[in-house]
């Protein structure tokens, strides 16, 4: 697994004054699944075998990512590098490819850009779960709270979906506490997330005299 990015995204206003936060991360549980249709079988199901291959014509280089076919096991090839010069291609990185590093496998494996230039799509299914450091008590504990979700793979999640999951609250619950403003994010509730965000759970307003 990669560490966590650390980049913040802010929500409007200061949570200067918040003393209470919490973590969340979005812990990885396997890398997505490649969906293209075998020419073998027709499953659309393919996981990286783990190894690159790397073909040399003259000073150009074709560098393959290799997925294997989850109902024939037929092999099939990605593209990564076409017909690129070898000195156009990062030392490092072309000996990664050569020695079929498994960082550059996973760097790959959840690459939406490359799965977008090259024909195929990622299913996360099953690849995450949300761990959290705390629980949400309403309106027991009111004290304003600020989370940071911390993403371990750039897996695109809903963000309604990762503060029901996180909060075990209904979708008009949710709902209810964004509209009302006392969780602020910085996304709307039906956008997709994949890098680190944080966001304010504020305290309720004091009750009419």
């Amino acid at each position: 697994m990669s560490d966590p990015r650390g980049n913040h995204v802010p929500v409007d206003g200061d949570a200067a004054g918040i003393d209470r936060k919490a973590l969340w991360v979005v812990r990885e549980l396997g890398l997505p699944a490649v969906v293209k249709t075998c020419v073998a079988c027709r499953s659309t199901r393919h996981h990286p075998t783990g190894k690159f291959r790397v073909n040399a014509n003259g000073k150009l280089l074709d560098v393959w990512v290799l997925i294997g076919c989850a109902g024939c096991g037929r092999t099939s090839k990605l593209p990564v590098h076409e017909r690129v010069h070898v000195r156009a291609l990062d030392h490092e990185r072309l000996v990664r490819f050569e020695r079929n590093d498994p960082a550059a496998v996973r760097e790959l494996a959840v690459d939406a850009a490359l799965a977008g230039r090259a024909g195929y799509r990622l299913d996360w299914s099953g690849t995450w779960e949300l761990e959290t450091d705390t629980p949400f008590r309403e309106p027991a504990d009111p004290a304003p709270l600020e989370v940071v979700v911390r993403f371990e793979l750039p897996v695109p999640v809903q963000v309604e979906k990762l503060l029901r999951a996180g909060f075990g609250l209904s979708r008009s619950a949710m709902k209810g506490l964004v509209d009302s403003g006392r969780i602020r994010l910085p996304a709307a509730l039906d956008a997709k997330a994949r890098e680190d965000f944080t966001f304010l759970v504020l305290a309720p307003p004091p009750e009419a005299g």
